[in-house]
């Protein structure tokens, strides 16, 4: 069995600033930071 994955608060804080900055799709930043699309933003946040 696999263990989860904890992040770190400047881990977590550094994608939401990513994403609250706009330039990328939500997909491109859960990509990048090998995360679930579900995972990386607050709910709320528009997804383009």
């Amino acid at each position: 069995m696999t263990t989860r994955r904890r992040f770190t608060a400047d881990f977590k804080a550094k994608v939401a600033l990513e994403a609250l900055r706009g330039d990328k799709t939500i997909q491109e930043i859960a990509s990048r930071h090998k995360v679930h699309p579900n995972q990386n933003l607050p709910s709320g946040l528009t997804r383009r």
